[in-house]
């Protein structure tokens, strides 16, 4: 895999505290994908008995995964405190609309879960990968899943945002990096887990202003953390600049934000290894002739 560039998380995980108050009216992308990633399970035939929602933010969507497992214990999880004091709020009602214990939220990062080895049936994640190395996320999500586990994300790929990065035009990290969906199915090979079916897709929002797109990327917690960003606020010469290169890309009244949007599920496997470095091998009985 590339070596990339990510988000520091104490920085990311501030940024999200500071947007739990403004996260669901600016998250139109963020329901979007969730809705269709939600819908690449239909096909899929599992009856978990936990499932983890992964970067569960505000809990969009703990209805809907309520409704499809009712007997399913769930745990959402997010490094951000105040995303899950939203999210919060919503367990009350669906303690009663489904008539069950509700979702049960965790604290945590997505790479060090508090969750035991082999503990949870299927873990969930919509539009948080990104903020984290994937092969470490996958090398945790093989860790509380058993063989026969199901993995199931969406992320973001190499052409989101372009437009933004390219109107910058001064070579600084302005922009997070993401990583290519080749690379994250390797990763997923990698982790343990067998035959990732991966697929992608652009989803274009279009604004009247760059300072909109700003505002929606603010909003979400979705503004750059890279630790090799520009300090203090950009200038107002400079985000002028910006703007006007930007503007090279309105088309019929709009300027486009592109968003390359990576879909992936992958079932774990047996271990081949055990902890201490032996190789784990299948003997099979000889028929009797």
């Amino acid at each position: 895999m590339k070596a990339h560039a990510f988000p520091e998380k104490r920085d990311a995980r501030r940024a999200f505290e500071r947007a739990a108050r403004t996260y669901d009216d600016a998250a139109v992308l963020q329901r979007e994908v969730g809705r269709r990633l939600f819908e690449h399970l239909d096909p899929i035939v599992i009856e978990p008995r936990r499932i983890v929602d992964l970067g569960c933010g505000t809990g969009a969507l703990f209805e809907p995964m309520g409704k499809r497992y009712p007997k399913a214990e769930l745990f959402g999880v997010d490094f951000s405190r105040a995303m899950l004091a939203r999210a919060r709020g919503r367990t009350g009602w669906l303690r009663r609309a489904l008539g069950s214990g509700g979702p049960r939220l965790v604290c945590a990062d997505a790479t060090h879960l508090p969750l035991g080895h082999g503990s949870v049936d299927f873990v969930f994640s919509n539009l948080a990968l990104q903020w984290s190395p994937p092969e470490d996320v996958f090398a945790e999500a093989a860790r509380v899943l058993p063989a026969g586990g199901l993995l199931m994300f969406s992320t973001l790929g190499p052409d989101t945002l372009k437009e933004l990065r390219a109107s910058f035009g001064d070579g600084a990290a302005h922009v997070h990096a993401f990583v290519d969906m080749h690379d994250i199915g390797d990763a997923l090979v990698h982790a343990g887990f067998a035959d990732p079916v991966m697929e992608m897709e652009v989803i274009t929002l279009e604004y009247s202003r760059v300072d909109d797109l700003a505002r929606d990327l603010k909003a979400t917690g979705a503004h750059n953390t890279l630790a090799a960003r520009a300090r203090g606020l950009t200038t107002p010469r400079s985000w002028k600049r910006m703007a006007a290169r930007y503007e090279g890309a309105r088309r019929e009244g709009a300027l486009p934000a592109t968003f390359e949007i990576v879909y992936g599920h992958a079932w774990k496997t047996a271990p081949r290894h055990l902890p201490d470095g032996r190789q784990v091998i299948d003997f099979q009985g000889r028929g009797k002739r």
